[in-house]
């Protein structure tokens, strides 16, 4: 049995990107503040098109946005 798991530094980048509140975050990627507080709680993995435009919002890669690991 393997088990997934996806970890993510949303919180940090938005401190470190001006202190941007999580409202304001979803606004610039067009969703709602609940989807921004359901991701960094890592209870919900976004779509790929999702997680292109925060990366690019924070101008970093996905990958220093978004961790995968796969425990086998």
């Amino acid at each position: 049995m393997s088990s997934d798991r996806l970890s993510n530094k949303v919180r940090r980048l938005r401190f470190d990107n001006g202190e941007l509140t999580q409202q304001q975050l979803a606004d610039r990627v067009g969703v709602t503040r609940q989807t921004i507080i359901a991701i960094e709680a890592g209870k919900y993995a976004p779509s790929l098109p999702l997680a292109f435009k925060l990366a690019r919002t924070f101008g970093v890669s996905i990958e220093e946005v978004f961790e995968y690991e796969n425990e086998r």
